[in-house]
């Protein structure tokens, strides 16, 4: 699910023309005009193009995550980057939306790396600590990540669409592959995706309301609808049954699922002529 975003690498920094023949070396940016030391000291840095354009996607993400993407624009970005506007615009030749694009596939990035676990331990535990990354940038950037995930802005595209689907199909893969089923039918493919988008509507309300519950209040739960989701999957699909299985026999008994476990029964306990 690798889609581009739409943006283009930033071109070389311009070399003066007093410096033609110094144009092999890599860019530098002007130096600080004359006047005391010690008023020249940190009101500019010489940065490769590589450190500048990080720096300014830094300042941008940062700028996105706490506020919606048309109430953002290229002044308070080079602001925020001790930076000016022409020197955004020579990263960033498309303007505010190459500069939105370049920030929002680095924050999709950021979320597919949350997804990325070791194979090994009970499956409860991976996705918890799965979650404890995912919900951790949710809380970091509320504001960006309602901007990433909700419909509506000014700076939606076809381009952005793609990449915030691509987060999804990113890790609903890597859900699968904890699953270690090589080829995963479409019911169960179905159940995972579904988990995924139950994920992403939790987190948007969660944000809605006020960070209640806590973080890890919310994280056992989706973990919770992880289980339920499978469990009732297993039901009618015979290679979910099979991967419950083999789930199960790894959980300890004091760990989420057998926690739910226990939970559960109890809530069932007027249920028993349904058995019948």
């Amino acid at each position: 699910m690798t889609t581009g975003s739409g943006t283009a690498p930033a071109p070389p920094e311009a070399t003066p023309p007093a410096e033609a023949s110094a144009a092999a070396r890599p860019a530098a940016e002007p130096p600080v005009a004359a006047g005391p030391p010690a008023a020249r000291r940190g009101s500019y840095r010489r940065l490769s193009v590589e450190a500048r354009r990080a720096e300014l996607l830094t300042a941008a993400l940062d700028l996105f995550a706490h506020r919606a993407p048309e109430d953002v624009s290229l002044d308070d970005v080079a602001s925020a980057a001790g930076a000016s506007r022409p020197l955004v615009y020579r990263y960033f030749p498309g303007g505010k939306q190459q500069l939105y694009e370049a920030a929002l596939r680095s924050a999709a990035d950021e979320l597919e790396r949350c997804f990325e676990e070791p194979m090994s331990g009970p499956l409860s535990a991976r996705l918890s600590r799965v979650l404890d990354r995912y919900l951790g940038f949710v809380d970091e950037h509320d504001a960006g990540f309602s901007a990433l995930l909700q419909s509506g802005s000014v700076a939606e595209t076809s381009r952005t669409n793609a990449i915030v689907d691509e987060v999804r199909r990113a890790a609903a893969e890597e859900i699968l592959l904890h699953l270690a089923v090589k080829e995963p039918g479409a019911r169960l493919r179905m159940m995972v995706r579904t988990w995924i988008t139950a994920v992403e509507a939790a987190s948007l309300i969660w944000l809605d309301e006020g960070k209640r519950p806590s973080l890890e209040e919310l994280r056992d739960w989706l973990v919770d609808q992880f289980v339920a989701m499978l469990t009732a999957t297993a039901a009618t699909d015979p290679q979910t049954a099979r991967v419950l299985r083999a789930a199960v026999r790894m959980e300890p008994a004091d760990g989420p699922v057998g926690r739910l476990a226990r939970r559960v029964v109890p809530a069932l306990g007027e249920a028993s002529h349904l058995l019948s």
